[in-house]
């Protein structure tokens, strides 16, 4: 049985107290869900089209997670069977643009596979918040 789309106001896994920022997690931590969203930042796109550019998915997964990014009113299916961001998703998009250019950071920092400070990385201990590479402010 498929769990039921997360939506703002109800409890949802792990969290019992309805806040949206707990829905929000709880939608787009579901396997391949932000993969789908991002592949739809630059426009519309059909279910084949959409599990082409998302390497490994099955078609099931596909339509379930379709199903529930259309009922959290992220995405609209057009009359075409295409796929598309709605005005919020697309605003999601843009809150999620950060987190991509976080990772190419993260990317660019690392050596060879492995995080700056372990074996084999380069060298440095951990970042700390409030530090200049850190983008999180220092713990009052």
């Amino acid at each position: 049985m498929a769990a039921s789309t997360p939506v703002p106001g109800s409890p949802v896994r792990g969290s019992s107290t309805g806040r949206p920022l707990m829905a929000a997690l709880d939608l787009l931590g579901r396997r391949w869900a932000l993969r789908l969203l991002w592949e739809l930042r630059d426009g519309p796109h059909g279910g084949r089209e959409l599990r082409a550019r998302c390497d490994g998915m099955s078609s099931s997964v596909l339509y379930e997670r379709l199903r529930e990014l259309v009922e959290s009113g992220l995405v609209h299916q057009m009359p075409s069977r295409r796929y598309e961001l709605t005005p919020i998703g697309r605003a999601l998009g843009e809150a999620i643009d950060p987190l991509d250019s976080w990772s190419r950071r993260w990317a660019a920092g690392t050596d060879g596979g492995h995080r700056a400070g372990e074996a084999g990385g380069r060298r440095g201990g951990p970042v700390r918040p409030g530090s200049a590479s850190s983008p999180f402010p220092p713990a009052t």
